[in-house]
């Protein structure tokens, strides 16, 4: 079993399905991600649902279960069959039980996420699966110490409240920030202007690097000073992770680099977009993931800071 990304037809957006050892997609798990894709949920979150919906059919297809009556035991087994290695899920091999799980808890919450939506979304077509990863707290339980209340908590707190039924306790993590002095350090390491133009632009506006490549000319205001960040397919497969438009205010020294980008290293390309292939192959065609993560490994061993590109935005953030 594995998946597979597929191409729509009439649109030729992206998509993902799982296959079946006989390569056939999957029914249930194809309804449900047809689902997903019609509801314009991001190609990312459709093809990490198809991988952890894969999981849960190899899982019932290594002991015999039928998908339509599994039983809460069933997903429990499921989850220590995550925490696994993966050469030891047929149970041929030992694990110690000093052996580090194989899945975070991060991991295996996503994927009991995505059953307990799936089982939701089969439900509502009939298939008895409707309470299987959910149980109703009583009613004034909120969950959180919190003493904010919600303008209708009157109404809401006399309501029992859904929750999942099995939930791994996750420790919570903030994110590391990188300092200022080391953000100007990986600005002042790149030779290019495209270069600094683009972590620069993380760091003034807080765009997604993926919000970044997909970045038009059309939607730079220059005397404005203002960046328009608006959902659309992109050729490099780059996509604005929130799926609506919005305005972005830029500082007057950002607008100034990226006319200094277009005067001497973009030139007269002829190109919608702003980030390009200006050295590397294919000349001329939208700056991808990829390559951008191999600017990163270069300015890592230049500058000796270790980083991330979404870092830039946790600057503005904090």
């Amino acid at each position: 079993m594995r998946v597979q990304r597929v191409l729509m037809p009439d649109s030729a957006a992206e998509s993902w399905t799982v296959l079946g050892d006989d390569h056939v997609p999957v029914e249930p798990i194809e309804r449900y991600l047809a689902y997903l894709a019609w509801g314009e949920k991001s190609p990312n979150t459709v093809k990490a649902y198809a991988h952890d919906l894969k999981d849960w059919f190899v899982y019932l297809a290594g002991r015999g279960l039928d998908w339509r009556s599994v039983t809460l035991e069933d997903v429990a087994g499921f989850v220590g069959w995550l925490r696994l290695p993966p050469q030891a899920r047929d149970g041929k091999v030992a694990v110690l039980p000093t052996a580090d799980r194989h899945c975070a808890e991060s991991s295996v919450n996503r994927k009991l996420a995505a059953l307990s939506s799936f089982c939701e979304f089969h439900a509502r077509h009939g298939v008895p699966l409707g309470e299987l990863m959910v149980t109703m707290r009583p009613a004034g339980r909120r969950g959180c110490g919190s003493s904010y209340k919600p303008f209708l908590e009157h109404i809401a707190k006399s309501r029992p409240q859904r929750a999942r039924t099995i939930r791994l306790r996750q420790p919570r993590r903030r994110p590391v920030v990188l300092s200022a002095g080391d953000a100007q350090a990986v600005l002042d390491g790149c030779e290019h202007l495209r270069d600094r133009l683009l972590f620069a632009l993380l760091l003034d506006t807080g765009l997604r690097i993926g919000e970044a490549l997909g970045l038009r000319h059309e939607d730079i205001a220059l005397a404005e000073r203002q960046v328009s960040v608006i959902p659309r397919s992109n050729a490099n497969r780059a996509r604005a992770k929130s799926g609506r438009s919005r305005e972005v205010p830029a500082s007057a020294e950002l607008m100034r680099l990226y006319a200094d980008y277009l005067n001497r290293e973009y030139g007269a390309l002829d190109s919608d977009y702003v980030f390009v292939n200006l050295w590397g192959r294919p000349h001329g065609r939208p700056l991808t993931y990829s390559a951008v993560y191999d600017l990163v490994e270069r300015l890592r061993r230049r500058t000796g800071i270790d980083f991330e590109p979404h870092q830039f935005r946790h600057i503005v953030s904090a």
